[in-house]
């Protein structure tokens, strides 16, 4: 018998014991983290968090299967951290097992990364502080695979875990069979929202218009619970605090709030966050449902909040492979201490419960008890028969019929008409609250938003909103798929167009792009001026003076484009920031010259609504996702990167297999800038305009859409083939 077959014995020698693979013991590892694609989701919103995070983006594919993608704006990743970034155990969280005993940061493992490189893909973008661009790197089985490459970022970091467990086949096919995991990970965003209130957290479905999660920063908790779970919920929360601090063992304060006596709901929602670490407590959780069941039977589902902190030393953190659960000193004590607050809480609410109640008609009433205390009887005029309502108006049978609605039964009440307009005022009240910039005397703004509105071709706006990209033709044209038609689309223009109505629409809310140095004004003007074909290279007195001038446009307009705009000019003349009009997109930088001159040249400053349009329109084009400025080195073009540039002027033929004659340095740096264009295009481009282009009608007629082929054309041609 072999002795290294592992199957039961009888009677024989005892199986071997081998060691398992690194490769085997890694998955079983990352079975145990990621137990699915919600867990994913909460390590990687936990890493943002500890990376200072004050803005994350999360946005799901198939319930997380197809698609994870998180994207913060924390301090990033060193570069020369990116090799180990995935690997087991590496981690920033602590250097020693003593650490264990104080540490606050929520992650410390350094698992999580790892356990998705060996379930999915993971591809990671950052940027730290200083940098001029950031990296992009792939990551599977725990390792690079391949080296970091330069890319335009946005400050932070986006992680993508793409065809999550598509090595194992059990638990995918498991998951897509259970329900979408999507709620799930609604679910933990909504909780790191309500604790975390000075982040900015937004989670959506991939292609969805809107986020499920929308959660800006704020000062107040009552505030965070109501921008994410409503309205209704907050009217019935009670404040809830406890303090252990006289205890001479045990030293706890935990504040939160609980729904009181007047909440109902299906299910119990409870959400505990200890030492800042989003836990669960299974016996905390019996306690309070077992308060709220005996004290009110008909609120035994309450909504619960709690934030308990105590000494580190005091939490043992390291339970749990998804660190879901932790241990805590005198447990039993805390839990009871709690317990016997809320139920103090919910007796003395009590005595608040609210009922709903019905108007009476008073006038009918006065006029029933009028008639008995006269001691007269109802009678009907004489010659006629008492008339009784008839059945199918006191029961309403048809759902079409109006005569068993309840209004028609109601005297007395005042008309819709009179309530229109309060119901107006109301309403514009709303509007100002939740967009208080808009509540201003900027009409200009809103025209030229009414004008994108009004103008746009809904053909064109059905083909961007369901089309499948297929690739780029060109240069300037990408193909795209919808239904049964084929279509080139001009990039340059569909993305000035986007950048542009992105501009109006972010109009006073951007986020910022700081420059790692301070770039003089003057100093950009002249770059622009010297490309300038229409002013020769001898009117240097011409162009320093045109510089000085639409410098000291743009210095007197800086508050204005700095509010506005995001475009931040200091007193010395610097161009310091710009406006992110697109989230994880940056333009080229080769351009700001240009886009200097076209701010001071060409914007109108003394009318309004021209000075914001021309303002966009230069934002637009500057945004605009134009060639590189370097030749496309792919096919023939790698010529123009020869070293031999006479022989390229006189036309004599070079081969193109010399690679001692080619520039290496200059055809990577062209080849990375039309590689990351190309990933943009796929990646952000498209994706946004079918989430914000509202495209013109004049894109139907100028060549920015055209129709190029049809499979039912093409069908009919094969047929007569």
């Amino acid at each position: 018998m072999d002795v290294d077959d592992p199957s039961p014995r009888v009677g024989g020698d005892p199986p071997r014991i081998r060691r398992l693979e690194e490769s085997v013991v890694n998955r079983i590892a990352a079975g145990e983290v990621i137990q699915r694609p919600s867990s994913a989701v909460k390590e990687l919103v936990e890493n943002s968090l500890d990376a200072g995070a004050s803005t994350v983006s999360v946005t799901v594919k198939d319930g997380g299967l197809k698609l994870i993608q998180v994207s913060d704006d924390g301090h990033g990743i060193r570069f020369e951290d990116l090799p180990i970034l995935c690997e087991r155990h590496t981690t920033s969280k602590l250097s020693a097992y003593e650490d264990l005993q104080t540490i606050k940061s929520m992650g410390f493992r350094g698992e999580a990364l790892a356990s998705m490189t060996y379930v999915g893909h993971v591809t990671v973008t950052t940027i730290t502080e200083g940098q001029l661009h950031g990296y992009r790197v792939c990551y599977k089985d725990g390792v690079m695979e391949n080296e970091p490459k330069p890319c335009a970022a946005v400050k932070g970091t986006q992680v993508m875990v793409e065809n999550l467990f598509y090595n194992m086949v059990a638990r995918r096919k498991t998951l897509q069979n259970s329900n979408d995991d999507y709620p799930k990970v609604v679910d933990f965003i909504s909780r790191f929202a309500v604790h975390h209130i000075n982040v900015n957290f937004s989670c959506r479905k991939h292609g969805a218009n809107r986020a499920d999660v929308h959660s800006s920063s704020t000062s107040s908790r009552l505030d965070a619970i109501r921008n994410v779970y409503g309205a209704s919920v907050v009217r019935d929360l009670i404040e809830i605090e406890v303090s252990d601090e006289d205890a001479g063992d045990a030293v706890f304060k935990m504040d939160g709030y609980i729904s009181n006596a007047n909440y109902v709901a299906k299910k119990i929602t409870m959400i505990l966050f200890i030492n800042d670490r989003l836990v669960d407590c299974t016996s905390l959780k019996r306690a309070i449902e077992f308060v709220y069941s005996a004290t009110l039977p008909q609120a035994s589902k309450p909504f619960i909040y709690m934030s308990i902190n105590l000494p580190s030393e005091h939490v043992d953190v390291n339970i749990h492979p998804t660190k879901k659960e932790v241990s805590l000193l005198n447990q039993e004590r805390i839990i009871e201490t709690i317990k016997n607050t809320i139920e103090e809480k919910l007796r003395n609410s009590n005595t608040t419960r609210i009922f709903q109640t019905q108007a009476v008609n008073s006038s009918a009433l006065t006029q029933v008890y009028t008639q008995k205390d006269k001691g007269t009887d109802v009678k009907i005029a004489s010659g006629m028969k008492s008339q009784k309502t008839p059945v199918s108006q006191m029961v309403r049978t048809d759902p079409r019929n109006p005569s068993g609605r309840l209004h028609t039964y109601w005297h007395g009440q005042s008309s819709n008409l009179e309530k229109k307009s309060d119901l107006v005022s109301v309403r514009n009240v709303v509007r100002s609250r939740r967009n208080p910039k808009d509540a201003g005397d900027l009409s200009s703004r809103h025209e030229l938003l009414m004008e994108i509105d009004s103008h746009y071709h809904p053909g064109l706006l059905e083909v961007i909103k369901n089309c499948t990209y297929v690739g780029l033709a060109d240069e300037i044209f990408a193909l795209i798929q919808h239904n049964t038609h084929l279509y080139l689309v001009n990039v340059v223009n569909v993305s000035k167009e986007l950048m542009y109505q992105q501009a109006l629409c972010r109009f006073g809310n951007f986020n910022a792009i700081q420059l790692s140095e301070p770039a003089p004004l003057q100093e950009l003007l002249l770059m622009a001026l010297k490309d300038d074909e229409l002013i020769g290279d001898e009117n240097e007195e011409e162009k320093l003076e045109i510089a000085e001038v639409n410098s000291k446009i743009l210095k007197e307009n800086a508050e204005m484009i700095n509010e506005y705009f995001s475009i931040h000019v200091d007193q010395d003349g610097n161009l310091t920031r710009l406006p992110v009009v697109l989230d994880q997109y940056t333009p080229d930088m080769d351009r700001l010259p240009e886009f200097v001159l076209t701010m001071g040249n060409d914007v109108t400053w003394d009318d309004e609504k021209e000075c914001f349009r021309t303002t966009a329109a230069a934002i637009g084009n500057f945004y605009a996702l134009h060639p590189p400025i370097l030749p496309n080195p792919s096919g023939s073009g790698v010529q123009f990167y020869k070293k031999n540039k006479d022989c390229m002027a006189s036309g004599e033929h070079v081969d193109s297999t010399d690679e001692d004659d080619i520039d290496h340095e200059l055809l990577a740096e062209a080849e990375t800038a039309w590689s990351q264009r190309e990933w943009t295009i796929q990646h952000v481009l498209f994706p946004s305009m079918r989430l914000f282009l509202k495209p013109p009608k004049s894109m139907a007629t100028d060549g920015t859409f055209v129709q190029i082929a049809s499979l039912e054309k093409l069908y009919k041609i094969f047929e007569r083939c």
